[in-house]
C-alpha cells in the first residue's frame, strides 16, 4: 500500500512501472483498500470518540440511549465499520429457493472533482431497492466499479504532467471514500475498473469475437480531424468549422477507422425493446436513433457510363416532381460528374464545406450549393435532370444523394428558390395549401399516376420502377455503423496487428530504421492466450498531428517479430464506450481468470432487474451495450436476449440557482459537507424526499433541516420506547396508523415513489411522538425496518437499541393486516342548499339518515343555516354526501 501511495504522486517524467508496462494492471481492489473518509472536524471527532464502541458485533454491547439529540457522526461511523468488518452486503451464493434481484447503477466515471450532491440521487434510489429486496427474501447482487479509461483523465494528465493512471486511481479513491461515507450497500468484493488488466483482457476478447464474426472491420471514414487537439471530434464538437474546445480549425478528411457494424442488428435492436420495462421516452429515443423507415430506392442513370446515382425516399409518389438531384460534397461521384468548366468552382465549394460538421451543415438555414455542369436521366420520363452539390445533403446518411422535389420538401424548396430552379407541384390538396406542400393528397402533373391518392401512387410508382429495373421497395435506417477508433492514449489497445512489407527485402532487419509499408488490408487478431495487450509506458502521450495517434510513436511497442516476420500493432485505441458495454456481465463473476463470466453466473444473475442512471445515456450507451449483448447471445455466451429488464432515470438535481451544477457556475454542493454537518442519512433522506425520483429539482440546503428534524424525532421516539420498555399494547388509533403506514410504504417502495414513502413515515413518527404513553417495542421495530432502506444508519441504531443481536439488513420486511388499513369511519361534508357548511365523522356503513342529520345539526355552522328555514328534503348517500334542502 505504501508503494501505491507513493506512486500516486509521481510525475509523468518519474513514472516507471516496474513491469515495463503501464499498470492499468493492478486490480482495483488490491490498490485501494478502505481509506477512511475525512468528513470534516465534526465527523473526525465523532469517529475517534466512537472507536471504542465499534466492534464486529456492536450488539454485544447494545447502544445506550443518548440524553438529547441524535449523535449521527459516531452512529454512522460505527455502522459503516460494522458493515465493512462483517461483509454484511457480500453477494450470497444463489439459492434455488429464493428469487434474485440484480440492482445496478450506471457505470460512474471517477472525475477529479469527486461527487457533488446530484450524483448520489440515483445511487441512493438503487440502494433503497437493494436493501428492501434483501429484507423481502431475495438474493441481491448490488455492485460498484469504475469506467476509468477516457479522454478527461488524459487531458488532465497532459495539463498537469501526471500520468493518467496516477490521476485515475487517485480519483477512484476519492469516489470510493465518498460512496462509503453515504452507507451504500455495495458488495465491494465485486469492484472492477475498466483499467484492470483482467478487465482489459476480456474487453479485447469480446472485440476479437466481433472481429471473427465479421462485425468489426476497417473503413475509410470521413471524420472531423483537429490537428491542434490531435484527435477526431464528434459532429457535436464542431461549430462553424472550429473545435468547440479551443476554437481550433477542423478538417474533414478520410481516415482509416475501425467500425462495428451495428447496422446489421438494427432490426433486432428495435424489436428487442418490446417487453422491456423502460421509460416511454427512452424507448422512443432508441427507435428514433435507429430510424427505421420503409421507402423506395430510385436509380438515376448518369452519362459516360459512370455509376448511376441511387437515392432513397419515402415519397416516391412525388417522383414526377423532381427538378434536380443533389449530391453531398463528399459523394464519391462528385469529381467524375463535374464538367470541366465547373471544376474550379466545385472543388472550391467542396474544400470550403469539408471543415464543417454534419450538425453544422444541417442546422444552417442558409442553403448553399453549386451546379456540377452535368445531368442525370429521370428513370420514368427520360428527361435530363441537373446535378448539384449541396451541403444540406450528408454523405453519412443514406446514399449521400437526394432527388429534389421543391414543391413538396422544405429544404429543396428553399434551395430551388435561392438558385432559381424549377418548382413543379405534383400533389394536390383539397385545402389548397401553399408551397411547399408536404402532406398527402392526389397526384397531378404525373402522367399515368394522375388522380391516384398518395398511398396508391406510391405503390404504382414503386411497381413501375421495379418493372424497369430502376429501383424498388427498400428499408432504410438512420442508424450508422459505430465508429470505434480513437487516436488517443488512455484507452484499451485494439488487439489487432498487420504484416509489414519492406521496400527492399534485402534490408528488412528493423522497420524502425528501414523503409516499409504496413499491410492494413490484412488485419490479424492477437492470440487470446496473449491477452491482455497493454499500453506501453509513455512520457509524452500528447496526440500530436499524426492521425495515427500517439501510440504510433511508441515504436518498440508498435513493431514486433513473430516467427521471424515483422508486424505492426494497431495504434488506435478503443472508445470509452467499450468498457461500459459489458461491465454488468463481469460484475457477476469478477475474479474469474478463465472466462469473462461463467455460464452459471449468467444463469444465476442475468438479466439486470433494475438499472438506474441518467437520461443522458438514453441512446448511445444503452444501444451499444444492447448490441454487444445481442452478439454475445448469438455466440452462446449468454442465454438472455436483453441485458436490462427495468430501467429508471433519476431526474437531475440542479443548483440552488436552478442551473446545472458546475464549477464554472459556482453552484456545486459537496456531499462531504452535508455528511459532515448533518450526516449521511440526512443526505439520503433529503434527496429521496425532494420530489418524484424522475423529476428535475433544485437543491435547497435550508430544506435539509426538515429531514434532520425527522431523524431526531424518530430517534427520540425510540429512546422513549426503550426507556418505557413496553412490548405490546398500542391503542387502536396507533395500530391503524401503523398498519396503513406499512402498506403504503411498501407500495411506494415497490413503485419507487420514495418521497411519499418518507412523508408517510413522517406522519407515523409525528403520531408516535405525540403519544403521552410511548408506543410498544413492536411498533418501533416496524418503524426501524421501514426507515432503514432510506436511513440505514438510523434504522440499524434503533434496531440495536431495541435489543436485537443481529443487523436488520436481512430482517424480514414488515407485514400488515388489510382489515386494519380500512377506516370504519369517514369524514364527509355537510351541505345546506348545496353549499358546504360543515363536516361530520360517521361510520361508513351507517345508512340511517336521521343519525347523520342529528350529527350535522350538532355542528354550529350547519345549525345556523339549517334552522333559518325549514328542512324540506334530505339528500343522503352513506359515506358520501349529506345535503339539507331548506325552504
Amino acid at each position: 500500500m505504501a508503494l501505491l501511495l507513493t506512486s500516486l504522486f509521481m510525475s509523468a517524467s518519474a513514472f516507471r512501472p516496474l513491469s515495463g508496462r503501464v499498470l492499468v494492471g493492478r486490480r482495483i481492489g488490491q490498490n485501494l483498500g478502505g481509506a477512511k473518509p475525512t468528513l470534516g472536524s465534526v465527523a473526525q471527532e465523532a469517529s475517534s470518540s466512537s472507536s471504542s464502541q465499534s466492534s464486529n458485533n456492536p450488539t454485544n454491547s447494545p447502544s445506550q440511549p443518548q440524553p438529547t439529540g441524535y449523535p449521527f457522526a459516531p452512529i454512522e461511523s460505527k455502522w459503516q465499520k460494522y458493515w465493512s468488518d462483517n461483509a454484511t452486503f457480500k453477494t450470497p451464493p444463489r439459492s434455488a429457493s429464493k428469487p434474485k434481484k440484480y440492482i445496478l447503477d450506471m457505470f460512474p466515471y471517477p472525475s477529479g472533482s469527486g461527487l457533488h450532491v446530484g450524483h448520489p440521487e440515483g445511487y441512493t434510489a438503487s440502494d433503497v431497492m437493494a436493501r428492501y429486496f434483501r429484507q423481502t427474501g431475495h438474493d441481491v447482487l448490488h455492485p460498484m466499479g469504475w469506467d476509468s479509461f477516457g479522454l478527461p483523465a488524459e487531458q488532465y494528465a497532459m495539463q498537469t504532467g501526471t500520468h493518467p493512471e496516477v490521476t485515475t486511481f487517485k480519483n477512484i479513491e476519492t469516489f470510493k471514500r465518498q460512496l462509503k461515507s453515504l452507507g451504500f450497500s455495495y458488495d465491494w468484493d465485486k469492484e472492477i475498473a475498466t483499467t484492470d488488466p483482467e478487465y482489459v483482457r476480456w474487453t479485447q476478447w469480446i472485440f476479437i469475437q466481433l472481429f471473427n464474426k465479421g462485425l468489426a472491420a476497417q473503413s475509410s471514414v470521413s471524420v472531423n480531424w483537429c490537428p491542434a487537439l490531435g484527435t477526431v471530434l464528434a459532429n457535436e464538437e464542431v461549430i462553424n468549422g472550429l473545435s468547440e474546445r479551443g476554437d481550433h480549425p477542423v478538417k474533414r478528411l478520410p481516415l482509416r477507422q475501425w467500425v462495428l457494424e451495428i447496422t446489421k442488428y438494427a432490426d433486432r435492436l428495435e424489436e428487442g425493446l418490446e417487453g422491456l420495462d423502460w421509460p416511454a421516452g427512452t424507448m422512443t429515443s432508441q427507435k428514433q436513433w435507429i430510424g427505421k423507415s420503409s421507402g423506395c430506392e430510385i436509380v438515376f442513370s448518369t452519362p459516360d457510363s459512370l455509376p448511376p446515382i441511387s437515392v432513397f425516399t419515402t415519397r416516391c409518389d412525388t417522383l414526377m416532381g423532381v427538378t434536380y438531384v443533389s449530391l453531398a460534397p463528399e459523394h464519391p461521384l462528385v469529381s467524375d460528374l463535374t464538367a470541366a468548366y465547373q471544376q474550379k468552382e466545385v472543388e472550391a465549394y467542396v474544400a470550403e464545406t469539408s471543415s464543417r460538421s454534419d450538425m453544422d451543415r444541417t442546422s444552417n438555414k442558409e442553403k448553399t450549393g453549386v451546379f456540377t455542369g452535368s445531368y442525370c436521366v429521370h428513370p420514368l420520363t427520360g428527361e435530363s435532370v441537373p446535378i448539384w452539390v449541396a451541403d444540406y445533403v450528408l454523405g453519412s446518411y443514406g446514399s449521400g444523394a437526394v432527388m429534389a422535389v421543391p414543391a413538396h420538401d422544405e429544404r429543396d424548396y428553399e434551395f430551388a428558390q435561392k438558385f432559381n430552379l424549377e418548382i413543379k407541384p405534383v400533389v394536390d390538396s383539397s385545402s389548397g395549401s401553399e408551397l411547399p406542400f408536404t402532406g398527402t393528397g392526389v397526384n397531378v402533373n404525373s402522367g399515368e399516376f394522375d388522380g391516384l391518392k398518395t398511398g396508391k401512387a406510391k405503390k404504382a410508382v414503386m411497381k413501375k420502377l421495379e418493372t424497369l429495373n430502376m429501383g424498388g421497395e427498400k428499408i432504410q435506417y438512420k442508424l450508422r455503423d459505430w465508429l470505434f477508433s480513437r487516436q488517443r492514449y488512455w484507452g484499451e489497445p485494439i488487439p489487432i496487428y498487420f504484416p509489414i512489407k519492406f521496400d527492399d527485402e534485402a534490408d528488412s532487419s528493423d522497420p524502425k530504421t528501414c523503409k516499409h509499408t504496413i499491410d492494413y488490408d490484412t488485419p490479424i487478431a492477437v492470440e487470446e492466450s496473449e491477452l491482455p495487450l497493454e499500453l506501453p509506458p509513455m512520457e509524452d502521450f500528447h496526440p500530436g498531428d499524426d492521425p495515427a495517434g500517439c501510440l504510433a510513436r511508441a515504436e518498440d511497442w508498435r513493431y514486433f517479430q513473430k516467427d521471424g516476420k515483422w508486424f505492426a500493432r494497431e495504434t488506435n485505441t478503443m472508445p470509452q464506450w467499450a468498457g461500459s458495454c459489458w461491465y454488468y456481465l463481469r460484475y457477476t463473476d469478477p475474479k474469474n481468470n478463465d472466462q469473462a463470466w461463467s455460464e452459471k453466473a449468467d444463469k444465476d444473475w442475468l438479466p439486470v432487474d433494475l438499472y438506474v442512471g441518467g437520461a443522458e445515456h438514453a441512446v448511445l450507451h444503452l444501444l451499444y451495450a444492447r448490441f454487444w449483448h445481442q452478439v454475445l447471445y448469438d455466440l452462446g455466451y449468454t442465454q438472455h436476449k436483453e441485458p436490462f429488464q427495468k430501467l429508471v432515470h433519476q431526474g437531475m438535481i440542479l443548483g440552488a440557482d436552478n442551473e446545472k451544477m458546475s464549477k464554472s457556475r459556482g453552484n456545486v454542493v459537496n456531499p462531504d459537507v452535508v455528511v459532515s454537518e448533518t450526516g449521511a442519512d440526512s443526505l439520503r433522506l433529503y434527496e429521496m424526499f425532494m420530489g418524484p425520483l424522475e423529476a428535475v429539482k433544485p437543491w435547497q440546503s435550508e430544506q435539509v433541516s426538515g429531514v434532520v428534524r425527522f431523524q431526531r424525532k424518530l430517534y427520540q421516539v425510540c429512546q422513549n420506547i426503550v426507556t418505557e420498555d413496553r412490548a405490546t399494547g398500542d391503542d387502536d388509533e396507533t395500530t391503524k396508523i401503523l398498519h396503513k403506514t406499512m402498506k403504503k410504504v411498501t407500495a411506494d417502495i415497490e413503485s419507487m415513489s420514495f418521497n411519499t414513502a418518507i412523508s408517510t413515515l413522517m406522519v407515523l413518527t409525528n403520531h408516535l411522538s405525540s403519544l403521552k404513553t410511548p408506543a410498544s417495542k413492536d411498533t418501533m421495530e416496524k418503524l426501524a425496518l421501514m426507515v432503514s432502506p432510506f436511513a440505514p444508519h438510523l434504522g440499524e441504531e434503533c434496531w440495536n437499541m431495541l435489543g436485537h443481536s443481529e443487523t436488520l439488513a436481512y430482517a424480514p420486511w414488515v407485514e400488515w393486516n388489510d382489515s386494519l388499513t380500512v377506516d370504519n369511519e369517514v369524514t364527509m361534508g355537510v351541505q345546506v342548499n348545496g353549499k358546504v357548511r360543515g363536516e361530520i365523522t360517521i361510520g361508513k356503513d351507517v345508512e340511517d339518515e336521521a343519525i347523520a342529520v342529528d350529527l350535522a345539526m350538532a355542528q354550529e355552522k350547519v345549525a345556523k343555516y339549517a334552522e333559518a328555514g325549514k328542512v324540506v328534503k334530505v339528500i343522503f348517500r352513506p359515506g358520501k354526501i349529506l345535503n339539507l334542502i331548506v325552504k
